[in-house]
């Protein structure tokens, strides 16, 4: 029997930590710290090739490179560009998205917003299942504490560009984690 490798978790590390799916915690841990110190201030292109290095690749079923996905997206052609969350969960024997609109909504606020620098986008809609009652409303208590903080909105962080951040439910159809 092989041995089994140990691995810590990353995107998970915070879960099981008391008061994890506030703002005052995820700020304490160092929360909001990288989008601050980028949005605004590093090159877009330059986000989207760190992530493409990364190796980081979606938590669908597919498992698509995160990087190549958003390089495919048209530069300069003045049209508006949109983020579209897919906090659906409804592949098979998947309990990922829950863990986290649940337990670490901030952790996913902050990746849409570096994800919307990156792609340069102002809209970003973070679909849900209907079922996540909990995960809804720690999601949109997550958007409006961080619109409090000027992090979502008008001039993010103080810089010039705005992100509006919209969540909705939805009725819990697989087909909703279909490519457009």
């Amino acid at each position: 029997m092989a041995d089994a490798t140990p691995f810590s978790p990353v995107i998970l590390k915070h879960i099981h930590e008391p008061g994890s799916h506030t703002i005052e915690h995820y700020q304490a841990r160092g929360g909001y710290e990288t989008a601050r110190n980028l949005v605004g201030t590093a090159e877009p292109a330059s986000l989207v090739k760190i992530v493409e290095d990364s190796g980081l690749r979606g938590r669908g079923g597919a498992g698509f490179p995160t990087g190549k996905k958003w390089s495919f997206l048209a530069k300069g052609t003045g049209k508006p560009a949109y983020l579209a969350v897919n906090g659906d969960e409804s592949e098979p024997g998947t309990f990922k998205d829950r863990y986290i609109l649940e337990k670490d909504p901030h952790q996913l606020l902050e990746g849409v917003i570096l994800t919307c620098w990156a792609i340069q986008s102002n809209h970003a809609f973070i679909y849900l299942r209907g079922e996540f009652i909990l995960g809804y409303e720690r999601l949109e208590a997550a958007v409006r504490e961080a619109k409090a903080k000027g992090f979502i909105g008008k001039n993010i962080f103080g810089k010039n560009f705005d992100l509006k951040v919209v969540v909705m439910r939805g009725a819990g159809a697989y087909i909703c984690g279909e490519e457009t």
